[in-house]
């Protein structure tokens, strides 16, 4: 574990000297350009380390958010500067382009700096998009009308997803009609000032419309584990290790793994009315074969972004069984989400952010 961390805090500063020099050297005939480029990047990545460090929760809130903002937009800038620059090079010892192509080579640079706004620009769009995911799921447990369910992860609230996006994401869900918002997990992202601040409870209050939620890492991160406050201010029913009744629906909420104490779920469904449609909401989408062995019919789960952008949903693919979209193992069906919000610089490139509309239907 301590090798896997030291590795992901290794890496950036890895990437930050290489491109560093890369565009030290493309930059090489515009000196003062190139020490302005060098200066903004250095800063771009000290605002990074300061983001997620906590010590932007005693700055004034319009700092706070720009620097964040910044700062987790830049490690999306740097992976894209980074792989395009490590194909330059690849390209370079293929001799497939000429050894000076890299030094003094302001037209270049310029070309790297648009192609890559150009992707971002996508990214933020493509974030924005909010992907409506409609899944059936029929049912012997289950007589009379259908119900639906408007599934959600991974919210992330706070210094970036703001009260005005939570406000226009619960308008979508609330269009839906659903008997009930279930929310995977990671409900506010780092810190819970922001949330606190914009008094982003009341737009839950509003609504009318239940909200049923576990617990994601995150939630325990900000402490929000630790009171609830949050929860009990916006009206959400926060399922750890508890189970619900929903419109014929029995939900079992699972606390996150984070807590090592966490109940088995065998243990929690102890007594449980098997006879009735079984739905889970587990944030992280470790061992699905409990959910399996205990007949659970459907399981719901986030934590993985999916990558939130190329290429690192290819990291996620080999990482979790299921890192995204509907799977199946026996009789339990699954759908692990990539998330309504996201973590950091607001870009979705190769993923997509989306809510779940789940119509449960009589067989």
């Amino acid at each position: 574990m301590k090798a896997t961390f030291l590795l992901f805090l290794l890496l950036p500063v890895a990437a930050q000297v290489y491109v560093t020099l890369r565009v030290w050297q493309l930059l090489a005939a515009l000196p003062v350009l190139r020490m302005a480029a060098a200066v903004l990047m250095s800063a771009a990545f000290v605002s990074s380390i300061v983001a997620v460090a906590g010590i932007i929760d005693r700055w004034p809130m319009w700092l706070a958010t720009a620097v964040y903002e910044v700062g987790t937009s830049w490690l999306i800038v740097l992976l894209y500067l980074a792989l395009a620059m490590g194909v330059l090079d690849l390209l370079r010892l293929c001799h497939a382009t000429g050894c000076g192509t890299l030094h003094a080579n302001a037209w270049l640079a310029a070309g790297i700096a648009v192609g890559i706004a150009a992707l971002l620009a996508y990214g933020y769009w493509h974030y924005n998009d909010k992907q409506r995911v409609p899944l059936q799921v029929a049912t012997h447990k289950m007589t009379g009308p259908a119900t639906r369910i408007v599934l959600v992860s991974d919210l992330h609230l706070g210094y970036h997803n703001r009260r005005s996006d939570l406000h226009r994401w619960l308008q979508l869900l609330k269009a839906e009609r659903p008997a009930a918002i279930v929310v995977g997990g990671d409900i506010i992202d780092g810190s819970y000032r922001p949330v606190e601040e914009q008094g982003m409870a009341r737009e839950f209050r509003e609504l009318g419309i239940p909200v049923y939620a576990c617990l994601g890492n995150h939630d325990y991160y900000t402490g929000l584990s630790a009171d609830l406050k949050f929860c009990r201010e916006a009206g959400i029913t926060v399922l750890r290790d508890d189970t619900a009744s929903l419109a014929g629906i029995t939900l079992i909420g699972r606390d996150d793994r984070t807590n090592p104490r966490r109940k088995p779920l065998e243990h929690i469904m102890r007594g449980i009315d098997r006879s009735k449609f079984l739905l889970e909401i587990d944030h992280q989408p470790y061992h699905l074969e409990e959910a399996e062995r205990c007949g659970v019919d459907f399981e719901f789960a986030g934590h993985t972004h999916y990558g939130q952008v190329w290429p690192v949903n290819w990291i996620t693919r080999a990482v979790f069984e299921d890192a995204f979209g509907p799977y199946r193992k026996g009789k339990t069906q699954y759908y692990v989400s990539s998330g309504l919000g996201i973590w950091g610089g607001k870009f979705r490139i190769g993923t997509r952010s989306e809510y779940i509309v789940l119509t449960i239907n009589p067989a």
